[in-house]
């Protein structure tokens, strides 16, 4: 997993940004949903990195 979910919260906000824009709710749902996997995402690897002591590099 490298880009940590990145790529599911950019993918989402775009797919959110179509839906809002065409009136489309479920592209709108998935949009918000897909920037939760990201979210998501994000704080397993933080988890896993503070847990191999890689936390503090920040």
């Amino acid at each position: 997993m490298a880009d940590k979910g990145g790529t599911d919260k950019v993918k989402g906000k775009a797919k959110e940004a179509l839906g809002k824009a065409t009136g489309d709710k479920r592209t709108t749902a998935e949009g918000k949903m897909d920037q939760a996997m990201g979210k998501a995402k994000e704080a397993v690897a933080d988890v896993k990195d503070s847990l191999r002591g890689r936390g503090d590099e920040r």
